[in-house]
């Protein structure tokens, strides 16, 4: 018996030859395609208990309007080098989320070797939200994922809250490149109370409208960032509130990356009562010097991304002393914003470029 239905507890073969209602409620405990494809079709209320998705496999979920979508026990995914993903939802109006004794382990320190994306095996991303519409996810455990954790791209109207993913055995382990959110192509997105462990952005703003970012944790990565931005099809970002989030032990906490040479905008971003503790290298970095190719910078900014209307409102905190307090690098930028700055500890300084007049910001 490989899945029931919970109407009567009946066994699914036997309800269907009767009836065929969406209102059924399904639950799957082992990986088969044929069975994916029919709760797909005929469920409205998923429940997927302790799956193990066999190697090189998506557990690809094109879900009906309305659907529920639970993960119950321990999900796993076998090794194969590819690029995944290895979870993969679409759908309208749904609500996904874990029972309580869940997590989604990916199992990431079986293709970790330090290298990211950058070279050595190749790694999957583990979860994609694509087309996803008016839906909500929600207390989610997420463990070592292989490359980034969860994209959200071309969906509308998505609110994500109590997600945590957990990739800190990456830091012992040869985790790199392990983004915890990436948006990307996606209008009204809120990421609300996320706990991020990991060895990349903690959430990285590539392209969208009307994000919100609010009550994030990060540790160890590489910040709360917007970018890099450039070099893709769709280069825009806009309206973007990151507020009253704490950023630890990352190597950067405030960032903004925009690529060289690429066009585009970024417009209308506030970061408001963000709380920076013991960051490595830079507290606040604004850079329109990104290279795409290495993931690293040309020194040398320019503005065909320019940042237009940004705030900077109430960010304080620590950065080690090898670190620099704040980095701005940037050219063709415009009606900026800043009050209530106070990062320090960073005794290392970088002569900075391209801050608007009367920004009231400094280096």
């Amino acid at each position: 018996m490989r899945f029931l239905v919970a109407l009567g507890f009946l066994i699914f073969g036997l309800l269907a030859a009767t009836q065929q209602s969406l209102a059924a409620t399904c639950t799957i405990s082992k990986y088969n395609e044929d069975d994916i494809k029919t709760i797909e079709n005929d469920c409205r209320d998923i429940t997927l208990d302790g799956l193990n998705v066999p190697a090189g496999v998506t557990l690809n979920l094109n879900l009906n309007q309305g659907t529920k979508l639970t993960f119950q026990g321990t999900t796993t995914w076998e090794f194969y080098e590819w690029n995944g993903p290895l979870l993969n939802i679409t759908g309208e109006d749904l609500e996904i989320t874990g029972a309580s004794d869940h997590v989604l382990d990916a199992q990431g320190n079986l293709w970790w070797d330090g290298q990211g994306e950058h070279g050595g095996t190749i790694k999957p991303v583990f979860f994609i939200l694509h087309g996803v519409k008016n839906s909500v996810m929600h207390d989610l455990k997420v463990k070592n994922t292989p490359y980034h954790a969860i994209w959200i791209e071309n969906s509308d109207g998505v609110s994500v809250s109590n997600i945590s993913i957990n990739n800190r055995d990456g830091d012992t382990m040869g985790g790199h490149n392990t983004d915890g959110f990436n948006v990307w192509t996606s209008n009204n997105v809120t990421l609300d109370n996320i706990n991020v462990y990991n060895q990349d952005d903690c959430v990285a703003i590539k392209s969208g409208t009307n994000i919100v970012v609010k009550d994030a944790y990060c540790y160890g990565g590489h910040g709360l960032s917007i970018g890099s931005v450039g070099g893709r099809d769709y280069n825009i970002v806009e309206n973007v509130l990151v507020s009253n989030s704490l950023i630890e032990k990352s190597d950067n906490g405030v960032r903004i990356k925009t690529v060289y040479g690429a066009t585009g905008s970024v417009t209308n971003v506030t970061y408001a009562n963000i709380f920076l503790m013991g960051i490595k290298k830079y507290g606040i970095v604004i850079e329109g010097d990104y290279n795409i190719e290495t993931g690293g910078t040309t020194g040398v900014a320019t503005g065909g991304v320019p940042i237009k209307e940004f705030t900077l409102k109430d960010i304080t905190g620590t950065v080690a002393k090898s670190g620099v307090n704040i980095y701005v690098l940037v050219k063709n930028a415009s009606d900026w914003h800043c009050s209530e700055i106070d990062v320090t500890g960073g005794e290392k300084t970088k002569v900075c470029e391209g801050i608007p007049e009367g920004a009231g910001i400094s280096c």
